[in-house]
């Protein structure tokens, strides 16, 4: 899906958000998952990531992405609740 609205072509806008210091050092950078899917499409930001061998999570329409090859390494733990009597 491409956005109208927004001057880039959805290769520009993956384009551009590659090039952005934090990439180009190997950190993260986090984008809404809508504005992906409005400006790229996720099929098409997805096929990036792979292409580039990088990492990505997805929380509460937020997406963040691991922009290098190092693993990932989760310092928390999901505890269940208490069920319900």
């Amino acid at each position: 899906m491409h956005n109208h609205n927004s001057p880039l072509s959805p290769d520009n806008w993956l384009a551009d958000l590659f090039t952005s210091k934090a990439v180009q050092q190997g950190g993260v950078i986090r984008r809404k998952a809508r504005d992906i899917e409005r400006f790229a499409g996720m099929d098409r930001f997805m096929a990036e990531i792979y292409r580039r061998g990088y990492q990505v999570a997805e929380n509460s329409g937020q997406i963040i992405i691991f922009c290098n090859r190092a693993p990932v390494r989760w310092l928390t733990k999901f505890e269940p609740a208490e069920p319900l009597s």
